[in-house]
C-alpha cells in the first residue's frame, strides 16, 4: 500500500487549505480499512487531525473540528483534507496515514507553509 500527499506548498493566512492523499494498493473503500490526517508542526508532535472510514464515516479532532472536513473520491481512490481559515499556526507537515490493524501505512509527507 502506498499514500501521496499532495497540494499547495504555501497558503496565505484566512485561505483554506486543500490536501490530497492518492492511494495505490488498496482501495480506500476496503473492509476495516481508515484512512487519518496527522500534522507535525515544527518542533511539535504528531497531531491527529481527523479520519475516514472504509463506509465513509468521518472523525475529526474536537479541537480542529470547527475547520476541517475530509471527504474522498471512491471512483479515484484518494482521500481529500480541507482545513479552513488558516493562520501560520496551521504550519506543518502534513500526513496521511493507512490503517488496518495490525497494518499501518504512511505518507511522505507533505509541507505545508502558512504565510502571507
Amino acid at each position: 500500500v502506498q499514500l501521496q500527499e499532495s497540494g499547495p506548498g504555501l497558503v496565505k493566512p484566512s485561505q483554506t487549505l486543500s490536501l490530497t492523499c492518492t492511494v495505490s494498493g488498496a482501495s480506500i473503500t476496503r473492509n476495516d480499512w481508515i484512512w487519518v490526517w496527522v500534522r507535525q508542526p515544527p518542533g511539535k508532535g504528531l497531531e491527529w487531525m481527523g479520519a475516514i472510514a472504509y463506509s465513509g464515516t468521518t472523525y475529526y479532532s474536537p479541537s480542529l473540528k470547527s475547520r476541517t472536513s475530509i471527504s474522498r473520491n471512491t471512483s479515484q481512490n484518494y482521500v481529500t483534507l480541507q482545513l479552513s481559515s488558516v493562520t501560520p499556526e496551521d504550519t506543518a507537515v502534513y500526513y496521511c496515514q493507512g490503517v488496518s490493524v495490525p497494518d499501518d501505512y504512511w505518507g511522505q509527507g507533505t509541507q505545508v507553509t502558512v504565510s502571507s
